[in-house]
């Protein structure tokens, strides 16, 4: 039905920027990217706050156990084809906060990341060489309709609905803290 909007989503990805407990020197430097200086938006990207209109996932900082639980909603909410980027070196490794007691170290332990953008923070340069680097892989997935892989097996012929699917997610990779309630 909607079938003509396809080329038009091809020219203007959108991303959506998410803190899983960085520094903030990453989310300077993405900022800056959005700047008139490095103007980021010359690409045809747009900085949106919702999930389910982004195409493109840019995390920074390393995952904590707080923050796990939203990075795997945000990532579940997004449409398909969607492509990670693990801004700083938080995002790829851990970091300098590698194996403290609040952090389960980098992004591709959750959810399959496609892009790396090594620094500490990560340049401005460096970010949109990764961004157009995403563009790239995301229009790729989009003409060969690659299937991502499946981070929770469901029953077979028994389809899994979303909110199966992210319980069975916080079940598997999310212990609740004590005293933490439910959302």
């Amino acid at each position: 039905m909607f079938g003509f909007l396809k080329r038009f989503r091809k020219k203007s990805p959108w991303i959506l920027h998410y803190n899983t407990g960085s520094c903030n020197g990453c989310d300077i430097e993405i900022l800056a990217c959005l700047g008139p200086k490095y103007d980021l938006e010359r690409f045809g990207i747009v900085n949106k706050g919702n999930p389910k209109q982004a195409d493109i996932l840019l995390v920074t900082g390393p995952v904590t156990k707080r923050a796990r639980a939203r990075l795997l909603r945000l990532y579940m909410q997004m449409p398909e084809p969607k492509v990670v980027v693990a801004v700083g070196a938080c995002a790829c490794t851990g970091g300098v906060f590698r194996y403290m007691y609040n952090v389960e170290n980098g992004v591709d332990r959750y959810i399959p990341v496609d892009v790396y953008v090594p620094g500490c923070a990560a340049r401005p340069e460096n970010i949109i060489e990764g961004v157009k680097k995403a563009i790239e892989i995301w229009e790729r997935k989009k003409k060969e309709r690659i299937e991502l892989p499946k981070l929770v097996e469901g029953v077979e012929g028994e389809p899994l609905d979303r909110r199966t699917l992210i319980r069975q997610l916080e079940e598997k990779f999310c212990k609740r803290l004590p005293g933490e309630e439910e959302e």
